[in-house]
């Protein structure tokens, strides 16, 4: 399977724009000592749809995803948040 991504450009106004795909299901949970991030495919794509995104030399060091249950993770999950560096 080949996917080909175009990141988009990191917009000051509205911040960097997250591209999800249809049907998408992400949770996280954390135990004691590790993360655990459970997904379909749709989930997993839109998951490395942003990392791709993030890791353009567009984006800027401190760049973010914040992602929890009220904006794009399962009820229950832990939030996650990744931040660029350089």
């Amino acid at each position: 399977m080949k996917i080909e991504i175009e990141p988009e450009d990191d917009r000051k106004e509205t911040g960097m724009h997250l591209r999800w795909e249809s049907g998408y299901c992400i949770k996280v949970e954390k135990s004691e000592n590790e993360v655990l991030i459970l997904a379909n495919k749709a989930g997993l794509i839109s998951l490395a749809n942003h990392l791709l995104a993030l890791s353009q030399d567009e984006i800027t060091e401190g760049a973010h995803i914040h992602l929890d249950e009220y904006n794009s993770l399962e009820e229950n999950s832990v939030d996650i948040i990744i931040e660029k560096i350089l």
